[in-house]
């Protein structure tokens, strides 16, 4: 019986390493504990994971990231993979060369002295470039593009009609734009090229469908924007995308970096785009192709164009009175701010899948 216990005895033992911490004592080690993070910022060829080490099971970590594939079980003998460094806790890992619309399978990673541990297995799809074709009520057309869980159009709005037909005033004179109560469009300068490459400015009062007199008084009596099955976003759908673009982001503000994977890129400076130079952090990794349509003041005049565009929420502020939110992204910053206006400002819209 002895014999016995002394050999389960030493079966334990040589099941962990062992290592010297330099004054000949040995210490034992085994594999590292970790787990993966959840996937983010999924573009059509970009996402974001990494991993927290909670164990470097007593042994220095010498090399952790991220690897993927199209098959389930990654592991580090793949090219498709990150080197984030060293030593334990959390860390953010950027995937990058990936395929649109295509299914992937992500684990994270730690290696120690005894070897190579990894996380959970995550899936993700990355982003459709294509998408599918919605078409309003005028017959104007507009691509989608899925970005994270949200199916929004390409291009802004360009209609002249609620979903119902009802047509949407066209205002052109200054002061009759800003005495508005009910909705109205128009076109940057009242110039209808620019309305060819950026679409229409809507006041709020046309994405809440406020028509007249009496809708405006009566939720249940107001008209829709968007086409069909499709909807202003809310301003909680907007935080939603800038969330997604960059965890750290609050909903939208100047302080992220989800502007810059949102605007087109290029400058009307060296002809490669339509934003002013900078066009800081441009990428548009997102696929929103966010241009610099400029906007509609509240007293009717216009201004900002080729500088940034604002688009509206369905939401208003906590003056219900007067204002509500939008999101706007600019020339010189990376961010996505989240501003609150006057409801008489024009502004561009996209729609977001119901």
């Amino acid at each position: 019986m002895k014999k016995i216990l002394s050999l389960i005895a030493l079966i334990l033992v040589c099941s962990c390493s062992t290592s010297s911490d330099g004054n000949g004592n040995s210490n034992t080690s085994e594999l590292p504990t970790l787990t993966t993070a959840a996937v983010s910022t999924i573009a059509p060829i970009t996402a974001a994971s990494g991993g927290t080490i909670s164990s470097d099971g007593g042994a220095a970590i010498t090399a952790k990231g991220v690897c993927w594939s199209t098959s389930a079980n990654p592991t580090i003998s793949l090219t498709t993979k990150t080197n984030d460094g060293s030593g334990s806790g959390t860390f953010i890992s950027n995937m990058t060369g990936l395929a649109a619309n295509t299914i992937y399978y992500v684990r994270a990673y730690a290696t120690n002295s005894l070897g190579t541990a990894y996380g959970n297995e995550i899936s993700f799809t990355t982003a459709n470039t294509s998408g599918t074709t919605v078409t309003d009520i005028d017959g104007n057309s507009y691509q989608s593009i899925t970005i994270c869980s949200q199916t929004l159009t390409k291009q802004n709005l360009n209609v002249s009609k609620y979903s119902d037909g009802t047509p949407i005033p066209q205002v052109q004179d200054t002061t009759a734009w800003a005495n508005l109560t009910t909705g109205a469009w128009c076109y940057y300068e009242n110039n209808t090229a620019n309305g060819a490459v950026c679409g229409k400015l809507y006041n709020w009062y046309a994405v809440a469908g406020i028509y007249d007199a009496a809708s405006a008084t009566n939720p249940a009596l107001r008209k829709k924007l968007a086409p069909n099955v499709w909807h202003v976003p809310t301003d909680g759908e907007w935080s939603t995308l800038i969330n997604c673009l960059d965890p750290n982001a609050d909903g939208g503000n100047n302080f992220n970096t989800a502007g810059g994977k949102m605007k087109t890129t290029g400058t009307l400076q060296d002809g490669t785009g339509l934003w002013n130079f900078p066009n800081a952090g441009a990428t548009n990794e997102s696929g929103f192709s966010g241009l610099p349509a400029g906007f509609r003041n509240y007293d009717g005049t216009f201004s900002y164009v080729g500088n940034g565009a604002i688009w509206w929420s369905s939401s208003e502020s906590e003056d219900l009175t007067t204002e509500a939110w939008g999101r706007g992204l600019n020339f010189y910053t990376y961010g996505a701010a989240r501003p609150t206006n006057d409801k008489t400002y024009g502004f561009s819209v996209r729609c977001l899948r119901n």
